[in-house]
């Protein structure tokens, strides 16, 4: 699975700078980039989710919906829809509200 994860950054990554070969736009790369790392970004914090199994699950759809986006909408389409790359904060925000709500019962004392 790791090798997959890889596998996929890589492959996007060299989509991203092949798109920037062929159109020369800087500007674009660099937006694509950073949209990209925040992606990335928000897929590593969304570990703190793993004690509730369907808001992981939720949130790995999210972060693959992002990503997707991201390749599909901005670099084919040239259509930004930021709250698509950023719909994973969502279950990063109620995993920390139901934190905050019902205490943290997984910490060992």
């Amino acid at each position: 699975m790791k090798a997959l994860i890889i596998v996929a950054i890589l492959v996007t990554m060299g989509i991203i700078f092949y798109k920037y070969n062929k159109d020369k736009n800087l500007k674009k790369l660099l937006i694509t980039l950073f949209t990209f790392g925040v992606i990335i970004s928000l897929a590593i914090i969304g570990n703190l989710t793993k004690s509730i199994p369907p808001l992981f699950i939720a949130h790995e759809i999210l972060v693959i919906i992002a990503w997707a986006s991201l390749l599909v909408m901005y670099v084919f389409k040239n259509k930004y829809y930021w709250w698509w790359f950023i719909s994973p904060l969502l279950t990063i925000g109620l995993f920390l509200l139901l934190e905050f709500l019902g205490g943290s019962a997984h910490a060992l004392v």
